[in-house]
């Protein structure tokens, strides 16, 4: 309480009961563990609250089809809440795209890694969906379906496991989207380090800081080499905006719970085809 009054917010609550029975509250963000995400987003549905959640908004396929099942019945917004789907450097990759500026768009590579070895971490525990390819894996599973706009049509995954916690601490994937593959490795236990890179027919596109984009200076964007910066932004600020706005509107949040359930299909693909062998078809 203290510290909200110091901070100037006006009203606090003891649980999160309290927060979804207030009737002044017309949304909830929830950035809760991966298995409490689609408990409470449920519950704020039900409550009438709409929904930004955190990623990836379900632990399964079948979870995130729960809940988009939910969300048709109380007729509130229940977005993901995948930053890069809202910043201005991933908007300019996709019209590039769009426009053509690298020719036909044929590969996708990306890398994504940071090292986390406490155990009390939650990205260190299975139960709570913890893992590389959850955590941050998502990421360039999510920005390859948004820059081509399309849908893998098959995945193939490998994954080691870390001996203690159980999670994967280092997923490479290969998704086919038909003329179209995406490549990328994550990892919970390699030096901190992210890139993605676009491969086309006339050109290449590179991001530089793909996923944790600065909020203090320019994100800059490379085309055939050469650098164009993005203007400075909270990539948070701008997807906050965005879902409100949404909101408002009445129009479509910028990743819809239809999108969620695409990109756990893949993630749920490659854990698949890890523990299988061979393609997984999507």
């Amino acid at each position: 309480m203290d510290k909200a009054l110091t901070l100037g917010i006006p009203k606090v609550f003891d649980t999160y009961a309290g927060v979804l029975a207030d009737p002044a509250v017309d949304a909830v963000y929830i950035p809760l563990p991966n298995h409490l995400h689609v408990e409470w987003a449920a519950a704020a549905a039900r409550a009438g609250k709409h929904v930004l959640c955190e990623k990836p908004i379900a632990l399964t396929v079948a979870e995130a089809e729960q809940l988009a099942t939910v969300q048709r019945e109380c007729g509130v917004q229940i977005g993901e809440a995948f930053m890069v789907a809202t910043h201005p450097q991933w908007l300019q990759v996709r019209e590039w795209v769009r426009q053509g500026k690298i020719g036909q768009l044929r590969a996708i590579q990306g890398f994504f890694s940071y090292t986390n070895l406490d155990p009390r971490n939650i990205r260190n525990q299975v139960e709570t969906g913890g893992g590389a390819l959850m955590d941050i894996g998502c990421y360039p599973i999510f920005t390859s379906r948004f820059v081509s706009e399309r849908e893998p049509e098959r995945v193939l995954g490998l994954v080691e496991r870390d001996p203690v916690f159980g999670t994967d601490r280092l997923t490479s994937a290969l998704l086919d989207f038909g003329g179209l593959q995406a490549s990328f490795t994550c990892s919970t236990q390699l030096f901190p380090y992210q890139k993605m890179h676009l491969y086309g027919t006339e050109g290449h596109i590179e991001v530089e800081i793909p996923f944790n984009a600065p909020p203090d200076r320019p994100s800059r964007i490379f085309l055939n080499g050469v650098a164009n910066e993005l203007p400075i932004v909270d990539q948070y600020t701008v997807e906050f905006d965005a879902f409100s706005e949404a909101v408002l509107a009445g129009s479509p949040v910028p990743v819809p719970v239809a999108g969620a359930v695409a990109n756990m299909r893949a993630i749920e693909g490659i854990f698949r085809s890890a523990s299988e062998g061979g393609w997984i078809a999507l």
